[in-house]
């Protein structure tokens, strides 16, 4: 009896001694979670904000593998998106249009810049006026410099908004475009700081420069926009990028 009666004492004492660990273990966790949010809203915080998942989106930030999760949160929020763009697109906010109920312009803005680039004023979604100005920021600028040995000075469009159906290779479709809600942008081509044109209905063909710069623009827009067709995706596009804001992520 007496053993059985210390064999009970040692498995209380066991557990006794496991619920303290845990709780201890709780606590320090919790500590550590408390620290480390401090750490990361604190005015000082040494982390990048770039690399600070309680500060939104920059333009001007560097690319990190928080970029993608920031623009998808500040693309869902109209204040959001306007305060990302602040400082880095010459936009305004604008009412809602409602043409219909299958066309409409949701956190409208009127778009003539981004960064150090000028567009033809166009109306469009904040969020694809957003997506531009990270295009033309880390990929189209870099890819300037890096084809042509100059700068991005004007991006060329055929427009975002339209109320129409969606075009096919095979006809007609009884689908809306998704310029009937403005979440694609065409754009045909870019214009330099030298002087030079770059036009996809002309330099896309080829080996050369002109060509590798718009390669590289195609490739750039997959990483920021959610749907990329160049013309390489069907003779409909053979003079324009069609850049989306939604989609399934196809990128060619």
């Amino acid at each position: 009896m007496a053993q059985d009666a210390a064999k009970a004492q040692s498995k209380k004492k066991t557990r006794s001694w496991a619920l303290i660990s845990g709780l201890a273990a709780f606590f320090f966790a919790g500590v550590l979670a408390y620290a480390g949010y401090q750490a990361l809203v604190h005015p000082d915080t040494p982390l990048p904000r770039a690399w600070n998942p309680m500060q939104p989106l920059a333009v001007s930030d560097p690319v990190t593998p928080l970029t993608g999760w920031k623009l998808n949160r500040a693309v869902a929020s109209f204040d959001q998106c306007l305060a990302a763009l602040n400082g880095f697109a010459a936009v305004q906010p604008q009412e809602p249009l409602e043409d219909t109920d299958q066309c409409f312009i949701r956190d409208r803005v009127a778009l003539s810049g981004v960064g150090d680039t000028r567009l033809a004023p166009l109306e469009t979604r904040c969020a694809i006026a957003l997506r531009t100005a990270m295009w033309e920021r880390h990929s189209l600028q870099p890819a300037a410099a890096e084809f042509l040995g100059t700068s991005v000075q004007s991006i060329q469009h055929i427009g975002s908004y339209n109320c129409r159906l969606l075009r096919t290779s095979a006809g007609p479709s009884t689908r809306m475009s998704t310029h009937a809600t403005a979440d694609a942008i065409d754009i045909t081509g870019f214009g330099f700081a030298d002087g030079s044109q770059v036009r996809l209905i002309d330099d896309w063909e080829g080996t050369g420069p002109k060509a590798d710069f718009l390669r590289a623009a195609r490739d750039g827009a997959c990483k920021w926009f959610s749907l990329t067709l160049s013309p390489d995706y069907n003779r409909l596009h053979a003079d324009h990028f069609h850049l989306q804001s939604r989609g399934w992520g196809l990128c060619r």
